[in-house]
């Protein structure tokens, strides 16, 4: 554990000084500052029948666009530039490399959502509606997105421990976060699955549908079965990044 809490203090040194990670948080707090004046508008026109907290947490698929930035560097970079070797060579092993990276890139990623918490109390100021700060939906939001993020983020380190390229580290993470966003919701969506035949498989896409967890979780309801699918998906994907680095390391 030494070992860890050393190359995790220095990844995250290495990101807080990696230019892409301060474009990732400008890009990310640009387009909430764009939403949030749409939610603002709302509010001034007509008054909403639901808390908007639904709708300021539905923003989570900026994580599309944030986490591929985040982690698109901490390894391909690494063996891009042959450091990797020199890593691995120190009594670490690929193991807590991994964990390391993908720990740093997590903190990252929780600070910038972290930062939205002003958003909210700006809103209940602005709509004095006291319905914005109740804990149930700003909690249950906030672990979602949490929660949510772990699976992101080693999605974002997998790919990054695929290739050498940094680009396409982060196309690839982009791509399959894209996907895992949005994937079950066209599913559902389809014509074919609204058939009786095939509501067994229609129930099967939804209980994997980000936007279903995104209403229990805003609705204060936390379901332990949405956490073990999202902490399973991330364990899966942490250990085929353990695998892939082992096996890059096994045939250079």
């Amino acid at each position: 554990m030494r070992h860890f809490f050393t190359l995790f203090r220095h990844e995250v040194r290495m990101l807080l000084l990696n230019p892409s990670s301060y474009v990732s948080a400008m890009l990310f707090l640009f387009c909430m500052g764009f939403i949030f004046v749409g939610i603002l508008d709302e509010y001034t026109r007509a008054a909403q029948d639901t808390s908007p907290a639904v709708a300021f947490f539905s923003l989570f698929f900026l994580a599309c666009v944030m986490v591929p930035l985040l982690t698109m560097k901490s390894i391909a970079e690494e063996r891009r530039s042959g450091t990797l070797e020199t890593l691995l060579s120190a009594p670490v092993n690929t193991t807590v490399v991994v964990l390391a990276k993908f720990s740093a890139s997590y903190v990252l990623y929780l600070l910038q959502w972290l930062s939205t918490v002003g958003f909210v109390f700006i809103l209940h100021h602005f709509a004095r509606d006291s319905r914005l700060l109740d804990p149930g939906p700003l909690i249950g939001g906030y672990v979602f997105i949490a929660v949510t993020g772990l699976l992101y983020v080693a999605i974002g380190t997998l790919a990054s421990a695929l290739v050498r390229s940094q680009a396409a580290a982060g196309i690839i993470a982009f791509a399959v976060i894209l996907f895992a966003v949005f994937g079950a919701r066209v599913t559902t969506n389809m014509t074919l699955l609204q058939q009786e035949a095939f509501q067994g498989m229609r129930t099967s896409v939804v209980s994997v549908d980000v936007f279903h967890h995104l209403g229990d979780f805003t609705r204060g309801v936390v379901d332990t079965r949405q956490i073990i699918f999202y902490f399973t998906g991330t364990a899966l994907a942490l250990i085929l990044s353990i695998l892939a680095l082992e096996a890059k390391i096994l045939r250079s």
